[in-house]
C-alpha cells in the first residue's frame, strides 16, 4: 500500500500522517488494503483549473477524483487507484455551512473522492448516489476518529 500525500496550498497547514492514516483505513475499510492512492490538497484557484481543464465545469469544487483503473492499461499497475484531489477552501467553507469541523468534512470528501475511484458515481444514477451517501456515512462511523 502506498498513500502519497501531496499538499499544494499554503492557506491551512495540512496533517499528512493524520491523512494518510485516514485514507490506509478508508482502504481497508473497503477491502483493499494494498490500493496505492495520491490525495492531492489544493485551493480553490487550482481545483477551479483543473475543474475547467478536465470536467469542462467552470469555478471550484470540492473534490475531483481521477480514477486509473479504467481504460486501455489498467493491467499494468493494478493496485493503483489514482488520484483524489481536495480543495482545502471549499471543505472549510462546506464545514462551516455544514456546522461541523473542517477535518469531518475534509474527511468526508476523502471518502467520496476514494469511493469515485472504485466506481460509485453519484451523478448518473439516483440509486447510485443513495448506494454512496450509505457508503460514506458507513465510512464515516467506522473511522470517523481519524
Amino acid at each position: 500500500m502506498s498513500v502519497l500525500i501531496d499538499n499544494r496550498q499554503n492557506k491551512k497547514a495540512a496533517l499528512p500522517s493524520k491523512t494518510k492514516q485516514a485514507a490506509q483505513a478508508i482502504l481497508n475499510a473497503l477491502d483493499c488494503p494494498d490500493a496505492e492512492l495520491s490525495i492531492l490538497i489544493v485551493d480553490d484557484p487550482q481545483i477551479a483549473a483543473l475543474n475547467k481543464d478536465y470536467l469542462n465545469r467552470s469555478g471550484p469544487t470540492n473534490v475531483i477524483a481521477f480514477p486509473m483503473r479504467e481504460g486501455d492499461f489498467t493491467d499494468i499497475s493494478p493496485n493503483l487507484l489514482g488520484d483524489v484531489v481536495i480543495s482545502i477552501d471549499t471543505a472549510e467553507r462546506e464545514a462551516r455551512a455544514a456546522d461541523i469541523q473542517p477535518e469531518e468534512r475534509f474527511l468526508e470528501l476523502l471518502i467520496h473522492g476514494i469511493l469515485h475511484l472504485l466506481g460509485y458515481d453519484h451523478e448518473t444514477d439516483e440509486d447510485e448516489a443513495l448506494r454512496m451517501e450509505e457508503k460514506t456515512r458507513e465510512l464515516m462511523g467506522l473511522i470517523g476518529g481519524y
